[in-house]
């Protein structure tokens, strides 16, 4: 198993829900953490949360919805002058539900493309590059199981967006030491997930951290199951 003891995560949208098991998961086996939430207040919970372990913690905030902001966040990470050497795409938004499904608005789409998928390619072509160079990094995409349920086409075809751009990113990655793949979380009770869900978001631990353990030459391009705890 991968070694990630002093290694640097950065996990968006990991204030709340399933990032923040994350940031917990990978911070309990050394891995330091950086922290984004929409605004530096939302950060706080997580920090004082993580602040028991014995790693390094950092915190970063912005709005991922608008170009201009998503760079101003991608600077304020590199201003922290650390590698970044895994990478969670885990922040998205879902627009409402619409049982008139012919009723999605353009903006509607737009904004989930925006906070989903431009996001997760943005944020990939600003730290992919240096993993590469580094000859280590992880990049883990989160997608949905979401299927028939036309109320929320935005939101679903939005997350089968990142898995056709988490695939077609990973044949450029072949021969690196860097992995990027995809991870469906399951349905977890998230703000995002709602209190009906099947799973509360504490079962998300392990397996969400399955991609980063796997070897550099190891699943490239492939998913992952939050749910798997094997």
């Amino acid at each position: 198993m991968i070694d990630i003891k002093d290694k640097n995560a950065l996990i968006t949208g990991s204030s709340r829900g399933i990032g923040q098991q994350i940031a917990k998961g990978l911070a309990e086996r050394g891995c330091n953490i950086i922290v984004h939430g929409r605004t530096k207040e939302n950060c706080l919970k997580t920090l004082e949360l993580l602040k028991s372990y014995n790693v390094k913690l950092y915190s970063v905030y912005g709005e991922l919805s608008n170009e201009e902001h998503v760079n101003h966040l991608i600077k304020k990470v590199q201003n922290l002058d650390i590698n970044v050497d895994i990478l969670y795409n885990n922040a998205a938004i879902m627009t409402p539900y619409k049982a008139d499904f012919w009723a999605h608005s353009w903006e509607d789409w737009l904004e989930s493309m925006k906070v989903n998928v431009f996001a997760v390619y943005s944020l990939s072509s600003a730290f992919i590059p240096a993993m590469i160079e580094n000859g280590y990094g992880r990049v883990i995409n989160l997608i949905s199981g979401i299927k028939d349920q036309p109320e929320l086409l935005p939101y679903s075809v939005s997350k089968w967006a990142v898995i056709k751009l988490t695939k077609d990113l990973a044949i450029k990655l072949e021969n690196t030491g860097v992995r990027i793949n995809s991870l469906d979380p399951g349905w977890l009770s998230t703000d995002l997930g709602g209190e009906h869900a099947d799973h509360p978001v504490e079962v998300v631990l392990p397996g969400a951290l399955a991609p980063v353990f796997i070897e550099n030459n190891g699943p490239n391009g492939e998913s992952f199951s939050g749910t798997d705890q094997n």
